[in-house]
């Protein structure tokens, strides 16, 4: 979405979600028209049923229940409906019959149930979701007063059960987050079930009728109905198979029946109704666990007489009560431009609710602070950014309020920005956020840790837009911002530099030969100092660390490890590091002569990760060969590296996966060499069976991510660039090129495809057909992306000619498509 349209903060999506009720939605008026049909068509089965049995209106009601109790029919709704009786009804089962077959003969999908008062109460009790479906109940037709005694009695028994059947409800409403995930973090959300869904409005409802603690009601209402709008557009898109999840290849009608521009600005309105939902049921849920605790302690001193609120000062103008920060008495409310930090910080740094009537308070009587800014605000938002996990609710509170953007004008341009990546979990925004919570972890690593918290929350700044390249958007960004918030020219720069180079050292350890002293040379000319290196590297962990598990394997954070250790030497001690020899058992097994195979497990705690060192006689080929043999054995390659010694190839594999017994790997790879093995048959019917088991199945841009691999960078080059080589791109996609520059010894050539089996082992294959040799391979898998980088040398040494080089890429992009 570009950022002349961005998404709108909180408060002024529920003023829109209000005001979409009286002057643009036919969708509310027609869930509120086929209640009103459903009401009557029931009234007349009510009505035709007594008659034919002759029996009077007294003890028989007919209720409607859940959705339908709350007016909320869309088109796919199933009917919900009680018949309550008591015994002055003796003829309820005939009734019954006349009112559910004829609704039957119309295919209207029906939930029915016939019930005593005293039974359905039963049911209440034993149940929660019955409960809860009951709590809803209205009143459609035949004995008003039966109706209102249920309500009366079901709400009763609520309100006087709710202290012990709260956590109940709580441990079910985190089940079926856990079960389903959160809106805001799924590519296809579920409107209904899950988290910040119309579920946990519902819920909000059930808190409400408890009467133990205050719920805002009037906004989860209008959440609600922005919700509501979705569905019933979605369902209407569905046609005869109506589903509550939001399924990509229905987005795009989804948004127009909405009105709204394309996928993504529909992602993001989704996701602010339901991070709404989330915040206030997270509010709603912390002040319930307070009023438990509190009846808890009151019961358990016997106290008769209730304290008050006793408010205690945390900062100037801000003080805390009950578990939430709130402004003091003496708080100087649009004159101190300084409130809003204090009391956002000080609420985060306690582990404290900001209450959301004081951020609105604060939102609405702010005061901007000057440019730059004091010192001491400076020094409150690093602080507010190295809070740690509480950052996060607080954050939110004033994101709702409408703060954030205040103090970070450019954060509309990612608010509930979706991030289709695989390897993403998150919105960009929320990214952001965990990106500070994990560098929070690593201030002590670094000289200067505002400096890191700062550049954490503007890494992907630039994403959101469309922009070619979010880093170097982002960097701009920063050379906007960082002035404004009072630093200097250098600290300036060094946030412009981080933001900017903040995928190169995971790009760099990942698909750089980090034996090569050019890899060196060139991270170690971008970052100038072992000071600025830390930063860069924290930055890079914590990065990866809030993208997910994939982004920050043993395996990366090694890789990552080596590189940094290796410029911080050139950059101390001026000294480029020199490759690495091979060991000397390495040099004995090759001096032996024939085929051997080598296996060491690999430190750093990763499941299944092994190094191999294969010695055979040197023959054109030979990597191609092994890497086939490991292919079929099913081992993911994480890099190769080749030496030559006295006629006998020396590779070296890090691998992935399984390992078959030694000796079954030496037979394999000398039947392979000898040509008693079909490589290119067999890995083509393992590409097949690959092929086969995967049509059919959704290959999305899973998590909620900019396009690629994102800000953990060790993904595909390019990817993480708003779609370029974004998951899901086949192989007729791949892009092959030669770097320049990356190496003075050795020609890069850089191999962007869908991953399969065999990959690797195919380009290798057209690598040695063309008579170049393969002086060190790396590999780099995120999700169906691959990246494999290839350090080639004319058989004698030295780089390829330039045409050669451009013959070669062709040559593998041919065989590649």
């Amino acid at each position: 979405m570009p950022a002349s349209t961005p998404v709108p903060s909180a408060r002024e999506l529920l003023t829109q979600v209000g005001r979409s009720r009286a002057e643009r939605t036919q969708v509310g008026r027609s869930r509120a028209e086929r209640t009103q049909g459903a009401d009557e068509r029931l009234r007349s089965l009510l009505a035709d049923a007594l008659t034919a049995t002759e029996t009077t209106a007294s003890g028989v009601s007919v209720v409607a229940l859940g959705g339908y109790g709350r007016e909320e029919l869309s088109a796919a709704s199933d009917l919900d409906v009680l018949l309550l009786h008591d015994e002055r009804c003796p003829d309820v089962a005939a009734i019954a019959e006349r009112l559910w077959y004829p609704l039957w003969d119309d295919r209207i999908a029906l939930d029915h149930s016939v019930r005593t008062l005293e039974e359905t109460l039963t049911a209440a009790a034993g149940d929660l979701r019955s409960a809860l479906s009951l709590l809803d109940a209205r009143h459609v037709a035949g004995d008003a007063a039966l109706t209102i005694q249920l309500r009366t009695t079901l709400l009763a028994a609520w309100r006087r059960t709710a202290p012990r059947r709260l956590p109940e409800l709580e441990e079910s409403v985190r089940e079926r987050a856990d079960r389903v995930g959160e809106i805001a973090a799924l590519l296809e959300p579920d409107l209904k079930e899950a988290r910040g869904g119309l579920r946990d409005g519902v819920v909000l409802r059930a808190l409400a009728a408890t009467w133990l603690v205050e719920v805002p009601q009037a906004n989860a209402a209008r959440i609600r109905e922005g919700l509501l709008d979705v569905r019933d557009v979605l369902h209407e898109v569905c046609g005869r198979r109506p589903t509550d999840r939001l399924l990509a290849d229905l987005q795009a009608d989804v948004a127009a029946g909405l009105g709204l521009a394309d996928r993504d600005a529909l992602l993001r309105h989704v996701y602010q109704l339901g991070r709404t939902m989330s915040h206030l049921s997270d509010v709603t849920w912390r002040r319930v666990g307070r009023a438990l605790a509190g009846r808890s302690v009151r019961r358990g001193t016997r106290s008769r007489q209730r304290p008050g609120p006793v408010l205690t000062p945390v900062a100037p103008g801000v003080a805390s009560v009950d578990g939430e920060v709130v402004l003091a008495p003496d708080a100087r409310l649009g004159t101190d431009p300084m409130l809003p930090l204090r009391a956002a910080y000080a609420a985060a740094d306690r582990g404290l609710l900001l209450a959301p009537h004081t951020a609105d308070r604060l939102a609405g009587a702010h005061r901007p602070l000057p440019t730059p800014w004091p010192d001491e605000a400076r020094r409150l938002f690093t602080a507010l950014l190295g809070a740690g996990p509480d950052l996060l609710p607080v954050w939110e509170a004033c994101d709702q309020a409408g703060l954030v953007a205040d103090l970070v004008p450019e954060w509309d341009r990612v608010r509930c920005a979706p991030q289709y990546s695989p390897v993403h979990r998150h919105t960009v925004d929320r990214h952001l956020l965990d990106t500070c919570v994990q560098a929070a972890r690593l201030v002590r690593r670094v000289y200067r840790p505002d400096l890191l918290l700062v550049a954490a929350l503007l890494h992907d700044m630039g994403k959101g837009d469309g922009s070619p390249d979010h880093s170097v958007t982002g960097a701009r960004i920063a050379a906007r911002l960082a002035p404004r918030w009072g630093f200097d020219a250098d600290d300036t720069a060094t946030l412009v530099l981080l933001v900017r180079h903040h995928l190169l050292l995971a790009d760099t350890a990942t698909r750089r030969d980090l034996d090569d002293p050019t890899t060196i040379k060139q991270v170690a000319a971008v970052v100038r100092d072992a000071d600025t290196l830390d930063l860069l590297a924290a930055l890079t962990e914590a990065d990866a660390r809030a993208t997910g598990s994939a982004a920050w394997t043993p395996w990366r954070a090694a890789l990552v490890e080596r590189l940094v250790d290796r410029v911080r030497r050139t950059l101390e001690r001026g000294q480029l590091p020199q490759p690495g020899p091979l060991a000397t058992w390495q040099r004995l097994l090759a001096h032996r002569g024939g085929l051997d195979v080598m296996v060491e497990p690999r430190d750093g705690g990763e499941v299944g990760a092994s190094q191999l060192t294969v010695v055979a006689p040197d023959q054109v080929g030979l990597l191609a060969t092994v890497a086939g043999v490991l292919a079929l054995a099913r081992l993911s390659v994480r890099s190769a590296s080749v030496h030559t010694l006295d006629g006998m190839g020396v590779s070296i594999w890090s691998v992935s996966g399984d390992l078959p017994e030694r000796a079954v790997l030496r037979e394999r790879l000398t039947a392979a060499l000898a040509g008693g093995t079909d490589l290119a048959d067999r890995l083509a019917r393992l590409d097949a069976a690959y092929a086969a088991s995967a049509k059919g199945r959704t290959r999305r841009r899973g998590g909620v991510g900019t396009a690629g691999p994102g800000p953990a960078g060790p993904g595909p080059a390019g990817a993480d660039q708003n779609g370029a080589d974004g998951a899901g791109a086949d192989v007729a996609a791949a892009r092959v090129r030669v770097v320049g520059g990356a190496s003075t010894a050795a020609t890069v050539l850089e191999v962007r495809a869908h991953d399969r089996p065999g990959l690797f082992h195919h380009v290798c294959a057209v690598l040695a057909a063309a008579g170049c040799s393969v002086r060190s391979a790396h590999v780099s898998t995120w999700a169906d992306n691959a990246v494999d980088v290839f350090y080639l040398t004319r058989p004698e040494g030295g780089p390829l000619a330039d045409a050669t080089a451009a013959e070669i890429s062709r040559s593998v992009r041919r065989s590649l498509a």
